[in-house]
């Protein structure tokens, strides 16, 4: 689609606050960046407080994260900083944020990893030590320290010496059995009672400060789990030893970065702290506007960097919200967006038209000038005259207009050259040279005017189809029925239509059979109920009833304004045709001898400059407005609205030269 249509630039809605002694420089700033289309700002209000106080609440958890990750580092470090500092202190807080967490959270999952290896080996630990103290006294498996029957329950808990010592015995009327094992400073209770009281056994521990032990469901005796634990205990302390290894590698790896993203949270937190005073104080100033995405970050780092006290806050449009619109056409198509804007801007959620619209528009205007002289002419008029018809020839879309028309001229010098068009027949009336045409197809078509009227309403039918093509697309993105079945009709109308008129009027474009025609026939019947349908569904059963018809004209109308292109062009050779004609025939009037030498060749030169002077004034005239017709009329009409508006942004509008005028 970007070789017919292009999309406007994506915008973001900027704000931005700062403290009041720093607006002036801060609109100097945005000046300068020349990015921030300027909407009319809102008062300040609680949000936007609550909004940098959440900014600096995230600011601080980001740092907060780093410090936990630079605990890591084995000894105390001096880092010699390579990297380009104000980068980080210039960049979006967004980018810093993003990377800070991702390097972050890398770091943590690895710690999280290898401090769950350490809490499951002194699990391990502890339940041998009890293991190894049970194992005497009963002949117990592992799984049966932690049971759960039908009817039986078995649990380990572990109590402060001091506390089951003054509560211990509370455990009797709740349970069947106890074993009890003293180590340091905890009591530990293998207690066995009936399955409803284990909630309340469990809650009894829970509410005097002990913990369930949890032990593995495996039926190894408790002395072989003695002696086997150490090989597990030792696997993973080991494992935990490498993800802590590996930390410190990556930590140290990234120190570098990890403080320089550091060191701009620090100053992005003494910024919003400064605001967040400020704003209370009722002492700052908020600018905001829209900005095209991909200067948002250009935007924000020259704020930071050189204003410092700001806070930015950026976010997508929102559906009821219409940014303006920031055409993204190449240099070379570029001009061509004033033909567009002729018509209407286009919206910030609709299509630009200017890569079909440009090269339509030289096509046209290629086609009707078609004379190497007269484009010559144009091209001369463009640089060289029409500065001296404005007030200030140096402007931005004044020049923009000297491009766009340039370019149209040279189609035409392209067009003249393929036709061998040189101020209409000069060459072969005066010069009697033979034909200089580069393409003799071009030459016949040109030279035959029935043919040219053909390929002009060709040239129109593509023309046209492109718009309902362009329609047909967007009445499926918007889900509009009736633009998908009244194209549909058209088309069937046209594809089948065609060849069934040039049959009946005795001129068959293809082999086919009568039969064969017939059912071209009714497929156009099929397409006019079709056209029906859709035209019912837009305007209603009576007004839909009766307007389908218009559709049928509309497009036939629409394909044989493309006639135009025959006529104008025809005109413009024709009119040159005749200047030439009529100089040789009033120089041939004139008495034989000196007077017709001098006295003719004068005439002659009068009649060839007025008259090709004013030919190429209309030409050039004549082949713009019907160029502009053709794409405004028969084409935009079909699928294009505009009315949107234009990108205009605060910047510092630098030209090379400025005209003065001088006192009369």
């Amino acid at each position: 689609m970007g070789a017919i249509v292009n999309s406007p630039e994506p915008m973001s809605r900027m704000r931005v606050i700062t403290s009041r002694d720093r607006t002036a420089h801060a609109l100097k700033v945005l000046q300068k960046s020349g990015v921030l289309h300027v909407e009319e700002s809102t008062e300040l209000k609680p949000a936007d407080l609550d909004a940098i106080e959440k900014e600096r609440r995230q600011v601080s958890e980001l740092l907060t994260g780093i410090e936990d990750v630079l605990k890591s580092v084995p000894a105390e470090q001096v880092v010699k900083v390579k990297q380009d500092v104000d980068v980080y202190f210039t960049r979006p807080v967004e980018e810093t944020s993003a990377e800070t967490r991702a390097l972050c959270a890398r770091l943590a999952a690895m710690d999280r990893r290898a401090r769950k290896l350490q809490d499951e080996k002194s699990a391990l630990v502890e339940l041998k030590s009890v293991a190894a103290a049970l194992a005497d006294r009963t002949d117990l498996t592992v799984a049966d320290l932690s049971f759960s029957g039908e009817h039986l329950f078995s649990r380990l808990a572990a109590l402060p010496q001091h506390v089951f010592a003054a509560v211990g015995a509370q455990l009797e009327p709740l349970t069947l059995s106890r074993e009890t094992v003293t180590l340091g400073e905890n009591t530990y209770a293998l207690v066995i009672g009936k399955s409803s009281r284990l909630d309340t056994v469990e809650a009894w521990v829970r509410d005097n400060g002990g913990r369930i032990l949890p032990a593995p469901k495996e039926p190894t005796p408790l002395r072989e789990f003695v002696s086997t634990s150490d090989q597990m205990i030792a696997r993973l302390d080991g494992d935990a030893s490498v993800i802590f290894g590996d930390i410190r590698k990556q930590t140290m790896d990234n120190l570098e970065t990890l403080l320089l993203l550091r060191e701009a949270l620090f100053a992005e937190n003494d910024r919003l702290g400064v605001l967040e005073k400020a704003t209370n104080a009722r002492y700052v100033t908020l600018i905001e506007g829209w900005v095209p995405v991909s200067a948002v970050e250009k935007a924000s780092g020259d704020l930071r960097e050189e204003v410092g006290y700001v806070y930015i806050d950026t976010r997508p449009p929102t559906e009821s919200e219409q940014p303006p619109t920031k055409q993204r056409n190449s240099k070379v198509l570029s001009p061509f967006e004033i033909i567009v804007n002729l018509f209407g801007t286009p919206k910030y959620r609709e299509w630009d038209p200017t890569p079909i619209v440009a090269v339509s528009f030289t096509i046209f205007y290629g086609i009707m000038l078609g004379d190497v002289v007269y484009a010559i002419c144009v091209l001369l008029i463009a640089k060289y005259a029409l500065p001296r018809l404005v007030d200030d020839p140096y402007t931005e879309g004044f020049r923009k207009f000297q491009i766009l028309l340039s370019m149209s001229a040279v189609a035409g010098l392209v067009v003249g050259l393929l036709s061998g068009t040189y101020l209409g027949d000069f060459l072969q009336k005066f010069l009697h040279l033979p034909s200089l045409a580069l393409s003799a197809t071009v030459q016949a078509v040109y030279s035959n005017t029935l043919t040219f009227i053909l390929v002009s309403l060709v040239i129109g039918i593509v023309h046209v189809n492109i718009g309902h093509i362009l329609m047909f697309i967007r009445g499926i993105r918007e889900g509009k029925k009736y633009i998908i079945v009244e194209r549909l009709g058209l088309w069937m109308l046209q594809i089948f239509g065609i060849p069934w008129i040039f049959h009946f009027i005795g001129h068959d474009l293809l082999p086919l059979s009568a039969y064969g025609y017939s059912i071209l026939l009714y497929v156009v019947y099929v397409a006019i109920v079709l056209l029906i349908v859709g035209s019912i569904m837009e305007r209603g059963k009576f007004l839909g009833s009766i307007f389908w018809v218009f559709d049928i004209t509309g497009i036939l109308g629409d394909v044989m304004s493309y006639a135009r292109l025959a006529g104008v062009g025809l005109a413009t050779y024709y009119l040159a045709y005749c200047f030439n004609l009529m100089s040789v025939l009033i120089a041939s009037l004139l008495p034989e001898g000196i007077v017709r030498i001098v006295l003719g060749t004068l005439v002659t030169i009068v009649i060839l400059l007025f008259g090709h002077t004013l030919n190429v004034a209309l030409g050039a005239i004549t082949c713009f407005a019907h160029s502009i017709r053709l794409c405004f009329v028969e084409f935009l009409f079909k699928f294009y609205e505009g009315g949107g508006r234009t990108y205009s942004p605060l910047r510092i509008r630098k030209r090379d030269l400025i005209p003065v005028q001088a006192k009369s």
